[in-house]
């Protein structure tokens, strides 16, 4: 099992040492305001997540980089292609393409961007991972006529340098919706740690909807997001034994603190050497 390291605060001067912790991933939120779910205000800092991995990518040079997980209201979906292929480029291709349906209303109302009805939201997103393949397809450079979106021209070169394209990772684990866009369209999904048990299960359904539209199963990568308000990572390979089992080959854990650097030094390192030992897909 592989750890990736998720970056909530954005209050700290000093970048993360992710690779020489051996972090396999470098994600951060895609938000235009702080949360209180976090136990933070609106006023905190919260910056640009494409932004941000632009300057990661200049100071790394094998963890791979994404949002977790950009919003599908946040950008229009042809320039949310061209701002990933732009990332993998720069980067050597270490790209990849978080997405999920968005839902925290405050920031869409407080700054003018449209929230519409979830129902609207998730068939945007299914339009979005069609035109982002579309748009990484070299053979297809031709229009796009979707219900919400529509593209006279779906170029975009150059092409990214990941075969055949960055990787595509659905947030959430929605039974209906969700996980059957996993199923159709993603390369890798990621869950919450709620328990080994509920995430057997939402695997159990995800492999359903993968029968359903003859998608192998075994090409989905699965992935757990570990939140610890203590931020110690104490137990925590104990705690991934168990999704190691059901398959899962990353937990990707969030820094509690302000000193990022720091923390990933003296609480991410160690528990990237104790998941390696796990199995996992």
């Amino acid at each position: 099992m592989r750890l990736g390291v998720h970056i909530t605060r954005f209050d700290h001067p000093d970048g993360p040492a992710a690779e020489a912790a051996g972090i396999s991933r470098l994600s951060v939120m895609d938000h235009y305001f702080q949360m209180e779910a976090y136990g933070l205000t609106a006023t905190e800092p919260m910056l640009e997540g494409y932004t941000i991995l632009g300057h990661l990518a200049a100071h790394t040079s094998t963890t791979r980089l994404g949002l977790l997980v950009t919003g599908v209201t946040y950008r229009h979906p042809g320039l949310l292609a061209k701002i990933v292929t732009t990332l993998d480029v720069l980067s050597g291709g270490r790209a990849f393409l978080g997405l999920g349906a968005a839902w925290y209303q405050r920031e869409h109302t407080g700054l003018g961007v449209p929230f519409p009805p979830v129902a609207e939201r998730f068939e945007r997103l299914e339009e979005t991972l069609r035109i982002c393949k579309q748009m990484w397809d070299p053979q297809n450079n031709g229009p796009f006529e979707g219900r919400h979106y529509q593209l006279a021209e779906t170029l975009c070169v150059p092409a990214p340098v990941s075969p055949p394209h960055p990787e595509i990772m659905l947030g959430g684990g929605g039974e209906k919706k969700t996980l059957r866009l996993v199923a159709q369209y993603a390369d890798a999904c990621n869950l919450f740690t709620s328990s080994p048990e509920e995430v057997a299960h939402k695997l159990k359904v995800l492999r359903g909807h993968c029968e359903d539209v003859g998608r192998d199963y075994g090409t989905i990568r699965k992935t757990v997001l570990h939140l610890d308000p203590s931020g110690t990572l104490d137990g925590f390979a104990e705690a991934m034994a168990g999704y190691a089992e059901l398959g899962i080959d990353e937990a990707i854990v969030a820094p509690p603190v302000s000193a990022v650097a720091q923390w990933i030094e003296r609480c991410a390192a160690p528990a990237a050497n104790a998941v390696a030992e796990l199995g996992g897909a």
